[in-house]
């Protein structure tokens, strides 16, 4: 099999433990030799090369720190090649391949100090794929690891599990896609050896207790891996990386303080958007003031790390009203929610539309119908097949009162997409009993806190304006917390200035029945589990408000579909009829549709989707497909059908295409006959009866008896 040979003279280090009943493997020094640091993950048959990139050089003028985690992945990891006729090669990555790179820069990225502005790069390689459970948390171990050997200020390590339920219903970490689509819990933690990190799952109505108690489960099985990353970086030894941190001067941060005392508080304590407009306008003043007394150019140097200490005096503030006051920057509760309107049916010709408004933030919803034909075909390394369901989300820079160029959907609306779409997917109806693919597209409207929870709320909606039936109606909160010392101060439907200021964002989503998806980031380095199961109680309290102006607006589902709509209907045949209405080359299948003016899907399971504007020729081709699939019914009399050939013994008549049975001389008359084509000819239309199949399968027919009994029925 051959060696290895590190070239930088370097020996191959490698750790292992057991993990969720296989060996979880960690290995430096075999790959990646010019990475500030690269661990090989080995879990089953999954490998996984995580490699970190620090950049010796502090950026100058940068006010966010410079970080991007990628997931990569490959097709050859799981013995696939791209499915596109003309790219094989990978390009850009897939919308899942971005949400587990959301998935992975979640947890790190509270991890590291505040001002530290060296730019610094994560990719995880997806290597090999064991199909038994889904590789993105060994990513995430992968990451952690080669993050926390850089020597950089790290305050890792985490890991991640991905738990749901087994086939006995009982809670299991790195099941398989298709036991976490059937189990009904797919949830991901992610967290460090004392404190959760980031929570995120898609649910089909479950409690908040369930969720709590897979929280607990996940927490404490994956420290295992966060032990083997420790033991790794003991091993090693590290280098401090020396570093200074880009924070603002504390002279200027005092300064600016006293400049905005008595400015803020009360005077601030306004309905959205009335605060931010007032916000603005103190900045706005200082910036004049500042800029008069320093001179434009000594301003134009300096002016940043002013804004920057006004946007934490703001902060400051915030905290300070909730905490010493009780009281939020808008003057709500902190159960509160904003104020709600909504309309449905807003735009005349869409499928579906609604209009959903909490506060300042406004998402339009349209949903359009189409047959299934026109699902999203998925094709990425871990999955391929169609997607039925699809929700959009789109914010341009209007929404926040600022001029954005235009371009292709970033990650931020990749999530929210998903996030949506996650908390719609357990109650929409099965194809069979709604053949429809769904396309919703949420526009944002206006922004000020929670607009994937709005998109939610609007979807949920516009998906019952368009006659969708959906199990339940489904809507959606952002809950804030604010930590005072060790007592967490819990916040209803969050703005934007209790998200900026405050240590954790959760939105949740669900039915009156329960959770339908869920999403945790802390700003903190962790939470505990009693702080979470506070705040998803109290989240289950504010969906229920959201939800019950929802129910107010629209209750059901619409009894019609829109007039602009397509029309579908479905059979269920025998699924080895399929070829018979397809036919040779798809010759039957085409005639079908070129000649009622329709469209044919046909699954493999045996439902056969009929789709049209026109209702009549939905019927047309419906009564054509099950002529093609019926079996012929003994006792029957089938009318008008055609004589196919005449004999001496008698005629054969087509009783259903490619079905022939024999009328004997004998049956062709109540009188005697001699000769059959004395009686009927090749092309005359009859009435038959099937009176016997033998046991060859041959139809045994008779003119004769079906005379007699409709002469009987009259």
């Amino acid at each position: 099999m051959g060696e290895t040979i590190n070239p930088t003279g370097k020996d191959i280090i490698k750790v292992e433990t057991d993990f969720c009943g296989r060996k979880l493997s960690l290995e430096i020094n075999r790959l990646g030799f010019r990475t500030s640091a690269s661990v090989l993950v080995r879990y089953g048959e999954t490998v996984v090369l995580g490699t970190a990139m620090i950049s010796p050089k502090r950026l100058e003028g940068f006010d966010y720190f410079p970080l991007s985690i990628d997931y990569e992945e490959r097709f050859y990891a799981a013995g696939k090649i791209s499915g596109s006729r003309y790219v094989k090669r990978e390009g850009r990555p897939s919308d899942e391949a971005i949400l587990i790179s959301r998935l992975i820069d979640r947890p790190i990225r509270p991890l590291w100090p505040k001002g530290y502005r060296h730019e610094v790069q994560g990719v995880a390689t997806v290597l090999s794929m064991d199909p038994a459970f889904r590789p993105d948390m060994i990513a995430m171990i992968a990451m952690s690891a080669a993050f926390s050997l850089t020597g950089a200020p790290f305050d890792g390590p985490v890991a991640g599990l991905r738990v749901g339920y087994d086939e006995d219903g009982k809670l299991a970490a790195l099941l398989s896609a298709e036991q976490l689509d059937t189990g009904g819990l797919d949830l991901v933690v992610a967290g460090t050896k004392d404190a959760v990190m980031m929570v995120e799952a898609g649910a089909k109505e479950v409690s908040e207790d369930q969720v709590i108690e897979a929280i607990e489960f996940a927490q404490k099985t994956m420290q295992p891996a966060i032990a083997l990353q420790q033991q790794l970086i003991e091993k090693v030894g590290l280098t401090k990386q020396e570093y200074i941190l880009d924070l603002p001067d504390e002279s200027i941060q005092e300064e600016v303080d006293k400049w905005v005392e008595g400015k803020l508080g009360e005077d601030l304590r306004k309905p959205y958007p009335e605060r931010n407009v007032l916000v603005q306008t103190l900045r706005d003043e200082m910036r004049a003031e500042y800029k008069e007394k320093m001179g434009e150019d000594e301003h134009a140097r300096v002016w940043q790390d002013y804004d920057d200490a006004f946007t934490l005096a703001i902060h400051k503030d915030v905290r300070e009203g909730i905490i010493k006051e009780g009281v939020r920057p808008d003057g709500r509760a902190f159960d509160e929610v904003r104020d709600l309107s909504s309309e449905i049916s807003i735009l005349p010709r869409a499928h579906g539309s609604s209009l959903f408004t909490r506060g300042v933030t406004q998402a339009m919803n349209i949903v359009t119908l189409a047959p299934l034909s026109y699902s999203q075909m998925i094709d990425t390394m871990e999955r391929a097949g169609e997607k039925r369901y699809m929700h959009h989300y789109n914010a341009p820079g209007y929404t926040v009162g600022e001029v954005r160029r235009l371009g292709s959907p970033g990650r931020r609306e990749i999530g929210h997409s998903y996030l949506a779409e996650r908390a719609l997917s357990p109650v929409l109806p099965s194809e069979e009993d709604f053949p429809y693919a769904i396309r919703s597209v949420t526009e944002i409207m206006s922004q000020n806190g929670s607009t994937s929870m709005a998109a939610t709320c609007s979807s949920s909606m516009a998906l019952l304006d368009a006659g969708v039936p959906l199990t339940s109606q489904v809507s959606g909160v952002a809950m804030g917390l604010i930590m005072d010392d060790n007592r967490p101060l819990v916040l209803t439907d969050i703005a934007d200035a209790e998200d900026f200021a405050g240590d954790m964002d959760f939105k949740v989503a669900g039915t009156s029945k329960g959770i339908t998806a869920l999403q945790m980031d802390m700003k903190v380095h962790g939470l505990g589990i009693d702080i979470l199961r506070e705040a998803l109680n109290k989240g289950a309290l504010g969906r229920a408000q959201i939800l019950e102006h929802m129910n107010s607006v629209i209750p059901e589902p619409k009894k019609e579909l829109s007039p602009y709509a397509p029309r579908v209907e479905s059979i269920r045949i025998n699924p080895d009829k399929i070829r018979e209405i397809i036919g040779k080359g798809g010759e039957t299948i085409q005639r079908i549709t070129a000649e009622t003016g329709t469209e044919i899907d046909i699954k493999d399971d045996g439902i056969v989707m009929i789709s049209s504007p026109d209702a009549s020729s939905i019927a047309a081709a419906r009564q054509w497909v099950e002529s093609i699939v019926a079996e012929p019914e003994v006792g029957k009399i089938y009318k008008d059908v055609p004589v196919v050939s005449v004999l001496d013994f008698g005629a054969f008549v087509q009783i259903m295409p490619g079905k022939d049975g024999l009328v004997h001389v004998s049956e062709l008359s109540e009188e005697r006959v001699n000769k059959p084509s004395d009686v009927v000819k090749e092309g005359d239309k009859v009435t038959v009866k099937l009176v016997a199949i033998d046991d060859r399968g041959r139809l045994q027919l008779s003119i004769k008896a079906a005379n007699r009994e409709l002469k009987e029925n009259k």
